[in-house]
């Protein structure tokens, strides 16, 4: 399994704003592009978004499902593509009023099923230090931090 961390500086209802929108989803998912709903109301359980996947040169069609819903704690998706099928489990915890946003994610079927190990945990690793990176960004460029009241007191 692959499993990062990342703390975003602002609280979990933040993060669910970004979550919630399925226009966001290419912006924060690495390697998806053309996202758009597929069936349901995303993220409701069972909702799903269809997109185009680049890998390197090559563009191959996917769609994720999701497959558990319980803001402001719980999202897990099942990413479908072509050579296999991954399980993407989000987990936002409240951190002293930021977010501790934690991935794990492994392959279910196909061929990142039947070659997994601890070298493709490696590189799932490497996505998801991107991955996480743009969900702080986005998150962060979508929901301000208001100026604390001592940098307003100076003004």
């Amino acid at each position: 399994m692959a499993i990062r961390y990342q703390l975003i500086r602002r609280p979990p209802a933040a993060v669910w704003n970004v979550l919630e929108q399925p226009s966001c989803y290419a912006e924060w998912v690495v390697g998806t592009h053309e996202t758009a709903p597929r069936e349901g109301d995303w993220p409701k359980l069972g909702s799903s978004l269809s997109y185009n996947l680049k890998i390197g040169p090559w563009h191959v069609n996917g769609y994720t499902v999701v497959r558990r819903y319980e803001p402001p704690r719980y999202l897990e998706l099942e990413a479908k593509a072509p050579f296999g099928d991954a399980r993407i489990a989000i987990d936002v915890r409240d951190w002293g009023g930021e977010s501790l946003v934690i991935v794990d994610e492994h392959p279910l079927s196909g061929l990142g099923g039947k070659l997994h190990n601890v070298v493709l945990d490696a590189v799932i690793q490497l996505r998801h230090r991107d991955m996480l990176g743009r969900l702080a960004k986005l998150v962060e460029r979508q929901s301000p931090r208001p100026m604390d009241a001592e940098e307003v007191g100076h003004e």
